[in-house]
């Protein structure tokens, strides 16, 4: 059974930073691309980042790039997502999630939880 298993979330200040993990277990993760997405009350699910297999390519959605940096250890099987420079419209739902392929590509293959991160102004 593959299970994925977000922590780091929290409350925090508008300014400051987090570093979310996804720990995964049931199976290898070092064939597969991972992303962390969000959600925020009344919002779709969105696409925060995603990161190929081997760690050498990721890709930000706009209103992260430069704040937010995704990276993984394979050798751990886990997926982190620092985020500096918080804003309230970080706001959400975080979810780890993987890809069937090396590459992100189409949906989700796993789900994470999710784990709550709340920006106050």
């Amino acid at each position: 059974q593959v299970q994925l298993v977000e922590s780091g979330g929290g409350l925090v200040q508008a300014g400051a930073s987090l570093r979310l993990s996804c720990a995964v277990s049931g199976r290898t993760i070092r064939n597969n691309a991972m992303a962390w997405f969000r959600q925020a009350p009344g919002k779709e699910r969105e696409l925060v980042a995603h990161i190929n297999f081997h760690g050498g390519r990721a890709y930000y959605a706009d209103g992260v790039k430069g704040r937010f940096t995704i990276s993984r250890d394979n050798s751990k099987n886990t997926v982190y997502l620092q985020m500096n420079s918080l804003k309230p419209e970080d706001t959400s739902v975080y979810y780890c999630a993987s890809n069937r392929g090396g590459s992100w590509y189409g949906l989700a293959e796993f789900w994470g939880q999710g784990t709550q991160v709340t920006v106050s102004s």
